[in-house]
């Protein structure tokens, strides 16, 4: 039964979208590469030993820590994130061998399934003791989210049932165990994520159910008496001895309604955010979607990096203050920008918005996409806007969140280009794609769009329905592309008369054949920052259309501190990089100190100048070529005039 109706838009399965050109390339790292490279990885780091009930128990592989806790109680998530993106790269390029492999583990999980539906293979086999005696840190909750989601997209993409099936008994025992009824327990997750994944869950089997408990999590959070408080005590444990000390921490600190400010660890704010914009849209939720407003404010207007990084510190992996944004040392978890992606993507759920929609593609192109190789084998976790040459990508890390995250994205990259409602469908995104969309009605419409995007910035998009009929189709005008023009069969669109919130609205009967030209300038623009980023204070950046720039030494020598520019973006050159997948570069003209004494410290007369030229290349594609220096925020002497 469907869940909502009106002006609700939707991502389409990915199944529904193929896309090629830019995002095709990625696509096919990932299902070249990446996607054995998670599994093979997972099976080196024992994670299916403790699946499989026909082997012996592994034990504690990865010790406890001083949050009580070990990143092998994470393995399930690692393994369905892995399952879900095998799920959509065989899609796009059988692989029977890997989905075999997939199946396989399935089938442990199956087996390993306790009869109410139970399902967490660390605390089935290594502690059974502590199963659910520890939400706010053991992500038992995370985990069956993580593998909600997997089980959705291995549905949607193979069409066979047993993973979801499987999941579905599990949600159903999260159903009859959490909530305000007679002898449920009144409690959530510390780490954020079963929320968005049941969401999922319910507008794929149209059971109602689960978007009730997703909402009851969301409604739950931070309420009073603090669940964790009541957790700790039933347990044995002292409440304050929680090694983050507050519960800002988790965004349990204040119910959901009642939070104005982004804090604590990224990721989890974002999962949290993603899943209360789903419940706005689907429960028509003006409070939700009021603190949530709120929220995204506070967020891009005061603590986010111009990659679309967030979370500067390593600490907490997450937020500090206001306009705290350290280049070298930040840290801007790869998932955090992955996760920032999801939240601006539910954002337009309620309609078309530009604010969101130029910001997930920000941090799309910048803040997450960085975390893969062009190669689909290395990773960035944590991803500086500065490196003395000495920060490069990982094979594997002992909590391998970031590699699944980044390659589940890039492998359903399709669902995030359009949104569907019953009468209108949004363009978000401009990359080549085709896509199958039914409207109300039962309506079939197939959109087709050409493109080289993001290194042009003309696009054509052909719309074919099965039959003439109305619809509203709503095209996204970038921020930064004030001049950009459209054409309708040929004939100039008034942009500027039919533009709400960011997006052209051009409303009418569509015929096969029909065809959309936009040609959004990509204009090299020279960017500043607020001046209370003291770490940016007498520095630019550059970008390009939605691409952020940097130097890096491979093409600029070392000491990239020492280059200054000194002339504005319209004295920009660009030239094609074929090491880097035809990328297209940037050059300006710039100084170069040199200082004519050796000392640490000297007189400003003893540094001389030189003329030089300043190579800019994507920063996404920095560290793909040989390792050296990277700068994104460069010294200014009068570019920005």
């Amino acid at each position: 039964m469907p869940i909502g109706t009106s002006r609700q838009f939707r991502p389409l399965p990915v199944p529904n979208v193929k896309v090629g050109g830019y995002w095709g390339e990625w696509q096919d790292a990932v299902c070249d590469s990446t996607a054995e490279i998670l599994l093979d990885r997972c099976v080196k780091a024992r994670m299916l030993e403790q699946i499989d009930v026909n082997v012996p128990s592994p034990g504690i592989v990865i010790p406890i820590i001083h949050w009580l806790g070990t990143a092998q109680m994470f393995w399930d998530s690692d393994l369905a994130k892995s399952i879900e993106t095998i799920a959509y790269a065989t899609y796009r390029k059988p692989n029977p061998e890997l989905e075999a492999r997939a199946d396989e583990i399935i089938d442990m999980y199956e087996r390993l399934q306790e009869p109410d539906g139970y399902l967490n293979s660390f605390f089935q086999r290594i502690k059974p003791e502590w199963k659910w005696t520890n939400l706010r840190d053991f992500h038992e909750l995370y985990c069956s989210g993580h593998m909600i989601e997997a089980a959705v997209a291995y549905f949607q993409a193979t069409g066979k049932r047993k993973f979801l099936d499987i999941m579905c008994r599990n949600a159903d025992l999260l159903v009859a165990r959490f909530g305000r009824g007679p002898g449920q327990v009144r409690g959530y997750c510390g780490h954020e994520e079963i929320e968005l994944a049941l969401v999922r869950l319910a507008r794929v089997t149209g059971e109602r159910k689960y978007l009730d408990l997703a909402k009851y999590f969301i409604d739950e959070r931070g309420t009073q008496p603090h669940f964790f408080d009541e957790e700790s005590l039933r347990n044995g444990r002292d409440p304050s001895d929680y090694v983050f000390k507050n519960y800002e921490y988790n965004q349990s600190h204040l119910p959901v309604r009642e939070q104005r400010k982004v804090v604590g660890h990224a990721v989890r704010a974002m999962y949290l955010y993603s899943a209360m914009a789903d419940v706005a849209t689907e429960y028509h939720d003006d409070s939700l979607t009021q603190a949530l407003e709120a929220l995204w404010a506070d967020l891009t207007g005061k603590q986010m990096y111009i990659t679309g990084g967030i979370g500067p510190s390593m600490n907490n992996e997450g937020f500090t203050d206001y306009y705290d944004l350290p280049n070298d040392s930040a840290y801007a978890e790869t998932c955090a920008s992955v996760a920032l992606v999801f939240w601006a993507n539910r954002m337009l759920g309620r309609k078309p918005d530009g604010r969101y929609a130029d910001i997930m593609e920000q941090a799309l192109y910048n803040g997450a996409i960085t975390g893969l190789s062009c190669d689909g084998k290395t990773f960035f976790y944590d991803n500086p806007l500065e490196s003395t040459g000495k920060h490069h990508r990982w094979v594997w890390h002992s909590c391998p969140c970031c590699p699944p995250n980044i390659a589940r994205l890039v492998t359903s990259i399709g669902s995030y280009i359009y949104g569907v409602a019953d009468e209108e469908v949004a363009v978000h995104l401009y990359a080549e794609s085709t896509a199958d969309i039914l409207l109300a009605g039962n309506r079939k419409v197939s959109f087709s769009q050409k493109t080289n995007y993001p290194w042009s910035g003309a696009v054509s998009i052909e719309v074919t329905p099965e039959n003439a009929t109305t619809f509203a189709l709503s095209l996204r005008i970038p921020s930064w592309g004030k001049a950009t023009s459209v054409k309708l069969n040929g004939d100039a669109v008034q942009a500027d008369q039919l533009t709400e919130d960011g997006y052209l609205r051009i409303e009418r009967e569509w015929k096969a054949g029909d065809t959309v030209a936009l040609d959004i300038p990509l204009v090299p623009r020279i960017m500043k920052a607020n001046t209370q980023v003291r770490q940016d204070a007498g520095r630019v950046s550059l970008m390009r259309g939605p691409l952020v720039y940097c130097l890096e030494g491979t093409d600029n020598s070392d000491n990239l501190n020492a280059v200054v520019l000194h002339q504005g973006a319209s004295h920009a050159a660009t030239a094609v990089i074929p090491d880097l997948r035809g990328a297209i570069a940037i050059d300006l003209p710039a100084l170069r100190e040199v200082a004519t004494s050796d000392e640490l410290y000297y007189e400003s007369d003893l540094v001389a100048v030189e003329q030089t030229s300043a190579r800019f290349v994507p920063y996404h594609l920095w560290d793909n070529r040989y390792p050296g220096e990277m700068l994104v925020w460069v010294r200014d002497n009068g570019a920005s005039k």
